[in-house]
């Protein structure tokens, strides 16, 4: 059973695992979709997505970073 929009820490951890250069504090909403989309164990519908779950992520991405998000 693969992730879903809803598995934000999950999530975030690979992202952070496969863009160790990127800085999560200035991902467009538009470019986290595509890189979720892109992990090989997502499964969930790309349709399913929101602002809401993405910025979930992004604070989770945040987190797992160590970066401060103010």
């Amino acid at each position: 059973m693969g992730l879903k929009w809803s598995d934000a820490r999950e999530i975030a951890i690979l992202l952070y695992d496969r863009h160790p250069e990127i800085d999560p504090r200035y991902v467009r909403y538009t470019d986290l979709h595509r890189w979720v989309l892109e992990l090989e164990t997502f499964a969930d519908e790309p349709q399913r997505s929101g602002e809401k779950l993405l910025e979930a992520i992004q604070m989770a991405w945040i987190e797992e970073a160590g970066i401060d998000a103010d």
